[in-house]
């Protein structure tokens, strides 16, 4: 199985240890395509080597591949946005996990889709368990 894990660069990295944590809970399911979003060393920056056009092929190209699409939606991105929107039109499993006690409000544009499954958290054993369950329900 593969899984496209999306989360976070450039809109804030403040939950890159957070990411890392669900990265190595996927690699439970399959084989994670994006583990570098978890990596504690790229900033909001990205990655500073490939040129931009070149990371939205190869992360297209990796979600084209995937089995599945689990993204954690607590801090804004318009890049992970735009890869659940880019899974939901491929016809792919969409799960994504969501902190609301940080006060940020999900997009409705997430929310009220009913092409994804959304699951609220407080702790990563509680995301572990989403996941678990989302697992064993579709794979």
């Amino acid at each position: 199985m593969k899984i496209y894990f999306a989360g976070s660069i450039r809109g804030g990295r403040e939950d890159a240890a957070l990411y890392l944590e669900i990265i190595e809970f996927l690699k439970n399911y399959g084989e994670v395509l994006t583990e570098h979003v978890g990596d504690p060393s790229l900033t909001s920056n990205g990655d500073g080597g490939p040129a931009d056009q070149y990371i939205h092929n190869r992360d297209l190209e990796w979600l084209q591949s995937a089995d599945v699409l689990v993204a954690e939606v607590t801090i804004v991105s318009m890049g992970v946005g735009y890869e659940i929107g880019r899974a939901i039109e491929a016809g792919k499993k969409v799960l994504c996990l969501f902190r609301p006690e940080y006060g940020r409000n999900l997009s409705a544009m997430i929310s009220g889709c009913p092409d994804l499954e959304i699951k609220k958290y407080t702790t990563i054993d509680e995301a572990q368990k989403w996941v678990a369950d989302y697992f064993k329900r579709y794979f």
